[in-house]
């Protein structure tokens, strides 16, 4: 029976009985957007994110972590704190699951998160160590959600805006945010379905340490003799502009920008790629849900790298006027 522990999304204990192995994760984080119900559903979407990387698609429990500061005023705390409470128990629905309690403290800072746990016999989960040369990479959530929240944040200050007005419209950064609000409070559920049957060899989900970071951690647990080249970089529109206007400050095109509550990437047989790329965005799944190819698994020493110069596909919030290049099948070039 396999057993995980510390390195990967979540620990797989086996359990005492009957061929069960406990599955468990638990994640926290300060507040990022300004909507304290949807801070309280993107919370809860990535914890349960660490199961969907494994391919699990229900959860048995849920406990709650919620840090209310002291700095706030009883008047705000009696506002915020219950949508932030309402946003995570709503998600957790949306999930299947409940919160069936938890931990509340004050402290100098707002933190919100939580634990998921569930119990799994093996045909459940996908252990994230199988990818082998020939499959190739999926990502499920486009990039640049540090990006475009702290753009966001800058539109209140002239010294950090007029360091991006040349290359962004105040509209561009309202969509912008939108579109990555939505985007971490989805929920990763479908896609961690569609991995059992498009067959799937491994997954992790895509946080705080940017695509690269995931990606090279992953390739390290894999038992075959791989390294992932990624050639694609599906980017919320106009935050590659931003971030090459900062410099240094994200590394979005470097693959080391954070994102919260991020896609799934996802090691797939190379002839079920496509498809799963367009079973997802099916409209029985709801809408919001995409996917793209963005690289390779080839032979190689257990490491991630992107190409010196990826292809960026700009992708359009919703709500934005003039379309822009969002494919979801782009296929990766095999390097020669």
């Amino acid at each position: 029976m396999p057993r995980i522990g510390i390195g990967m999304d979540s620990c797989v204990i086996p359990l005492r009985h009957g061929g069960l192995s406990l599955v468990q994760t638990t994640d926290f984080f300060y507040p990022l957007v300004d909507d304290p119900y949807m801070m309280g559903r993107i919370a809860c979407a990535n914890v349960l994110s660490d199961l969907y990387a494994m391919g699990i698609t229900e959860c048995d429990n849920m406990l709650m972590l919620l840090s209310v500061s002291q700095k706030m005023t009883e008047k705000e705390r009696d506002k915020v704190v219950p949508l932030m409470i309402r946003g995570f128990k709503d998600a957790a629905e949306e999930g299947g699951t409940s919160v069936t309690g938890g931990q509340t403290v004050v402290n100098p800072w707002i933190i919100i998160g939580g634990v998921a746990t569930v119990v799994c016999q093996p045909n459940e989960f996908i252990m994230p160590d199988n990818a082998v040369p020939g499959d190739v990479l999926v990502l499920t959530k486009p990039l640049g959600t540090q990006v475009a929240v702290n753009s966001h944040q800058w539109l209140e200050n002239p010294e950090k805006w007029n360091k991006i007005k040349l290359v962004v419209s105040q509209e561009d950064v309202e969509l912008a945010y939108q579109e990555a609000m939505f985007n971490m409070a989805r929920l990763n559920r479908t896609a961690a379905g569609l991995m059992h049957t498009f067959n799937a060899h491994a997954a992790t989900d895509i946080t705080g340490f940017g695509i690269l970071g995931h990606a090279q951690n992953l390739a390290k647990q894999q038992r075959s003799e791989v390294s992932f080249v990624i050639h694609n970089l599906p980017i919320i529109a106009k935050m590659a502009a931003i971030s090459k206007a900062c410099g240094n400050m994200f590394g979005l095109l470097h693959g080391t920008s954070a994102e919260t509550s991020g896609g799934l990437l996802i090691c797939l047989p190379r002839e079920q790629a496509a498809r799963f790329c367009a079973e997802i965005k099916s409209p029985k799944y709801g809408e919001g849900h995409q996917a793209w190819i963005i690289g390779i698994v080839e032979k190689g020493n257990r490491t991630a790298r992107i190409i010196d110069k990826p292809r960026i596909i700009e992708v359009a919030p919703r709500g934005a006027s003039s379309p822009q290049d969002n494919n979801s099948s782009a296929s990766p070039e095999t390097p020669s």
